[in-house]
């Protein structure tokens, strides 16, 4: 098949990583030799990062409903991730070495808990039903005594699947007003959600939220951990007073900027920008369905990102579909951006029910601010072609 789309780069992977927004550029600028400032200095110079900080971290306490003083940032959602569950853990070992998760939160979340059982805490992995929702009834029958934290992706970054976190929130609030003296904490990884939907960490009652930079248009490099305030926990880097002591590590104050201006732009556009992605999305998800025989959506159809497209395929394999569509322009993934090199079926799928095969045949499309109408009806083109050829010489 010849590439027909004169050498345009489709990119159809913005769950993996997004491009920075030219404004988001402008504002960071200054802060690499201008404003170029330690925040921990007393002179002007650092008294002025210090303020670019600060004014960032009441943006993005303000667009998540927090305090300023409840925002931490950190160098990666991987960072946050692992802070919550490790600070939670050690701080609150005394009382209790319970935690539990899903089975389909980021490789970062799932390896931590690994690490955590190496050092005597229990992990309880919920199941999730076929659309990839955790019952928060079975979060309910999870917890005892011992539990200290709870973790649940906001939304799955590899199938897209928004998780029902308020009313999870409202099992654990439950718990906690009649166990004052067992706190369970209750943390989320929105790195997928924020600047995409809207965040209200009061609505939501999580005592801690992941969200990163580099998923809303902002630079790699920023993201945040907010923590509430009163939440006992201990730092995993040491060193430094920075971030309230919590954090230890010379701030990234171009990264910080940009990410808190790309927040700021996420939310005064969410709401158009949601409903555009969600109109292509339908069309791609119906076409793929129409014309692409034994095609099955994984996720669920309606409690979904607006960006988010995740399909099995019988008789081929997801990567060999990434390849050929590569070779014609188009960018895509087999599942996370943190685990799609591995060639093993998603461990997110395999938690869903499905068997190995339908597993290993799966392919991400996820959409951002330069998908156009008229890039996936050239997505709808060239990808049934794909499919049906890579089926004639499929072992399956």
């Amino acid at each position: 098949m010849k590439n027909s789309n004169k050498n345009k780069i489709i990119y159809l992977d913005y769950a993996a990583t997004t491009p920075v927004d030219p404004r988001v550029l402008r504002a960071m600028l200054p802060y690499f030799s201008e404003k170029f400032g330690n925040t921990m200095s007393l002179h002007s110079v650092g008294r002025q990062a210090r303020l670019a900080l600060e004014k960032s971290r009441e943006k993005i306490a303000s667009i998540i409903g927090a305090e300023s003083k409840e925002v931490i940032f950190t160098g990666s959602a991987t960072e946050s991730n692992n802070l919550a569950l490790k600070g939670i853990a050690f701080a609150n070992k005394n009382r209790g070495r319970h935690i539990i998760i899903s089975p389909i939160e980021h490789p970062c979340i799932i390896e931590s808990a690994k690490w955590l059982e190496k050092q005597g805490f229990k992990i309880t992995k919920l199941k999730v039903d076929k659309y990839g929702l955790v019952d928060p009834r079975d979060v309910e029958k999870s917890i005892t005594k011992d539990t200290i934290l709870v973790s649940i992706i906001h939304a799955s970054n590899e199938i897209g699947t928004i998780e029902p976190i308020e009313e999870i929130g409202r099992v654990i609030e439950k718990f906690n007003l009649k166990n004052p003296n067992s706190k369970i904490y209750f943390h989320t990884d929105a790195a997928q959600t924020f600047g995409k939907i809207p965040i209200n960490v009061q609505k939501l009652k999580v005592d801690l939220l992941t969200a990163s930079s580099h998923k809303i248009y902002g630079p790699k490099g920023a993201a945040i951990l907010y923590i509430k305030e009163g939440t006992k926990i201990e730092p995993i880097l040491h060193g430094g007073e920075q971030e309230m002591g919590i954090r230890s590590s010379t701030i990234n104050v171009p990264a910080i900027v940009g990410f808190a201006r790309a927040a700021e732009i996420c939310q005064k556009e969410m709401d158009r920008e949601s409903k555009r992605l969600s109109k292509l999305r339908d069309i791609l998800i119906d076409g793929i369905l129409k014309s692409v025989p034994n095609s099955f959506l994984n996720g669920h159809p309606q409690k979904r990102l607006p960006n988010n497209i995740n399909f099995s395929f019988d008789f081929v394999e997801g990567e060999s579909i990434a390849i050929q569509l590569d070779l014609l322009g188009i960018c895509v993934s087999t599942g996370s951006a943190c685990s799609s090199a591995k060639l093993e079926p998603s461990y997110v799928l395999l938690a869903l029910g499905f068997a190995p095969q339908r597993a290993h045949s799966s392919l991400r499309l996820s959409l951002g601010r330069k998908t156009t109408r008229k890039d996936i009806d050239y997505v709808l083109k060239i990808l049934p072609e794909i499919i049906k050829n890579l089926r004639k010489i499929s072992p399956f």
